[in-house]
């Protein structure tokens, strides 16, 4: 493949590799086996995914964006969002003197535009747009099942409430779900309740394993714990805001009473450079 110019960064440890490819004559279709390579901690670069940073114009998007965010999960497949990575992407963007942070800016994904603002502190307020909740499902690992809520917020989640977050055990192995409801996959979300409008939660991601942060994970634990607790804004006509920690920091995520969520959180770029890509 020859010599590439890559980034490296994570949204509360999430971490990504970031490919510029603005007119996609870099790395073409991005190839699925190329992708995984690249994630492999012990043979490639290693990532939790892939972020290409591609020019909406390059593949014809037309929704008002300047930049659309291709991302990969770390085994090669097509994810249709990701939470923390769009903050990266968003990052890098800045970084680059891409984008302006003083204006909110439009990113193009495979789940519709996301709109970024850029916080006074840092930090980085994503709209997630309007989560769907299709009713209760079930998750199991080992001989423990539980139930959980079918939550989409751009990628498919189902959440379970437990007593201990060690309940999930080493989340090595993919937890067992309904795989007619969930044809594509599912990310996985175990959650403990810390207090009024605080929770805790580990993750399974699909095609990438435990991961440190989710942000649609936290964004579907913000719905399935307002509905659990009441607070949904549809019942009580206002925002439910949930703090919600993960292995890898904190994110914010509210509900507002259009329909709407809003996720905060930090993201960083870490490292940066060309690579000479051999395959491994």
């Amino acid at each position: 493949m020859g010599t590439f110019a890559w980034a490296k960064g994570h949204g509360t440890e999430n971490d990504f590799i970031v490919l510029p490819d603005a007119d996609t004559r870099i790395h073409g279709d991005l190839d699925a086996d190329f992708v995984a390579e690249l994630c492999d901690r012990r043979r490639g670069v290693g990532a939790d995914g892939v972020l290409r940073v591609v020019r909406s114009t390059a593949l014809g998007i037309n929704d008002g964006s300047t930049w659309f965010m291709d991302y990969r999960n770390a085994d090669g497949t097509v994810s249709e969002m990701c939470g923390n990575g769009v903050r990266v992407f968003a990052a890098y963007l800045v970084r680059e003197g891409l984008v302006d942070p003083a204006e909110p800016e439009p990113v193009s994904t495979r789940d519709g535009v996301k709109t970024v603002a850029f916080e006074p502190d840092g930090r980085y307020t994503v709209d997630m747009g309007v989560p769907r909740t299709l009713g209760d499902t079930k998750v199991a690992v080992g001989e423990r099942t539980w139930s959980a809520m079918h939550v989409e917020t751009g990628n498919p989640h189902a959440v379970a409430f437990v007593d201990d977050l060690a309940d999930a055990g080493t989340l090595v192995d993919e937890p067992a779900y309904d795989r007619a409801e969930y044809p594509n996959g599912v990310n996985i979300e175990f959650v403990v309740p810390r207090g009024e409008g605080y929770v805790a939660m580990r993750v399974h991601e699909r095609g990438s394993g435990e991961t440190r942060s989710c942000g649609t994970g936290a964004c579907a634990v913000a719905v399935a714990a307002a509905v659990r607790d009441g607070a949904a804004p549809a019942a009580t006509n206002a925002p439910a805001t949930y703090r919600i920690d993960l292995p890898g920091g904190r994110l914010d995520v509210t509900w507002r009473p259009d329909g709407r969520l809003l996720m905060t959180g930090s993201a960083a770029i870490v490292a940066d450079g060309e690579l000479s890509w051999h395959g491994g």
